[in-house]
């Protein structure tokens, strides 16, 4: 029970949820996780750079305005770049800085993308001095591609 005056916090959930998610999902959330909402909304921003804040939110299991406001601090503190497209946003990640806390400062964003990441984000960063930072060009998903002979 919770202490008079405060809301009782469902278990499992994370801060800022909202019942819009499908159930499944919503019952595999645990009560805490390693990496912080900053560390997710950046790992989602490597997978997909032209995702929509509201896919953003859903993933993470936070608002459309906590995914604004880290987004806006991500890009303020450098870690990401901004560059609109058209009506669409794309989102390079500095993974060349190092991360935030004086415990790890000395690994960079990379190395935390390609741990959690592993081969699919890999696989989608170009390699080093390929492409300019500004360069962003559109992707092809699954979808998009020719299949069979």
């Amino acid at each position: 029970m919770s202490p008079p005056g405060r809301k009782h916090k469902e278990p499992n959930r994370p801060r800022g949820h909202r019942d819009r998610a499908a159930p499944s999902v919503i019952e595999a959330w645990p009560s805490w996780t390693f990496l912080t909402n900053h560390a997710h909304v950046l790992l989602c921003l490597s997978r997909e750079p032209e995702v929509r804040m509201r896919d953003i939110a859903e993933l993470v299991g936070i608002t459309e305005r906590a995914v604004q406001r880290i987004i806006a601090e991500l890009e303020e503190a450098g870690h990401i770049e901004r560059v609109r497209q058209g009506r669409r946003n794309h989102y390079e990640v500095r993974g060349d800085l190092p991360l935030r806390h004086p415990i790890e400062q000395h690994v960079r964003v990379s190395a935390l993308i390609d741990f959690v990441g592993g081969e699919d984000v890999r696989a989608r960063r170009p390699s080093p001095g390929s492409e300019g930072a500004g360069s962003a060009r559109p992707r092809r998903h699954a979808k998009d591609r020719d299949v069979g002979p």
